[in-house]
């Protein structure tokens, strides 16, 4: 008990970042319209996507910025060890669990990077096809997907980073989005 004293807390902001970026993870039209799987792995792979946007949003920018991007990696992977536990992963399997989501994270962090630089939608679809779709090939679904993160990158790279740093990325409309 006496060790949390001494924790750092994570600032209502990124709270409240990481709020929104979850509740747009979970839009039902993704689920229900653009395929992605109603799964564990299907909304984790949801939620590392509209944390990456922000990241990539907030890369460069100033020491607040910066700080900001920490603490909301820091919090994405506080709630992904007790999302584990929540699950009844033993105490002994989570850290290991976390490492491999940690790689993945990072290894989706560079390929959504990249293909955000790239332009257009080609590179995004094909990096949606191997990260949302690998067990059943969804072309349609993974161009859709493709086209979403592209308008919502865009709508954040449009947006004041003092309004994300508030709580309030902009995104679009998930429903505006079909196959």
């Amino acid at each position: 008990m006496i060790f949390g004293l001494f924790r750092r807390r994570t600032p209502p902001q990124v709270i409240a970042t990481y709020t929104a970026i979850v509740a747009q993870a979970r839009q039902p039209h993704f689920y229900a319209s653009l395929d992605v799987p109603d799964t564990v792995d299907g909304r984790f792979e949801l939620v590392v996507l509209h944390t990456i946007l922000v990241l990539e949003r907030l890369r460069g920018g100033s020491q607040v910025e910066s700080a900001f991007s920490q603490d909301l990696f820091d919090l994405f992977f506080e709630d992904m060890d007790g999302t584990l536990r929540e699950m009844g992963v033993g105490d002994v399997t989570v850290p290991k669990k976390v490492k491999k989501m940690a790689e993945a994270f990072y290894g989706r962090a560079a390929v959504y990077g990249q293909a955000l630089k790239d332009g257009g939608t080609q590179s995004l679809a094909g990096a949606v096809e191997r990260n949302f779709f690998a067990e059943t090939q969804k072309p349609e679904a993974a161009f859709a997907m493709a086209r979403y993160i592209r308008s919502a990158a865009d709508a954040l790279d449009g947006q004041p980073a003092d309004e994300i740093l508030q709580g309030r990325p902009d995104w679009p409309a998930a429903t505006d989005f079909s196959k």
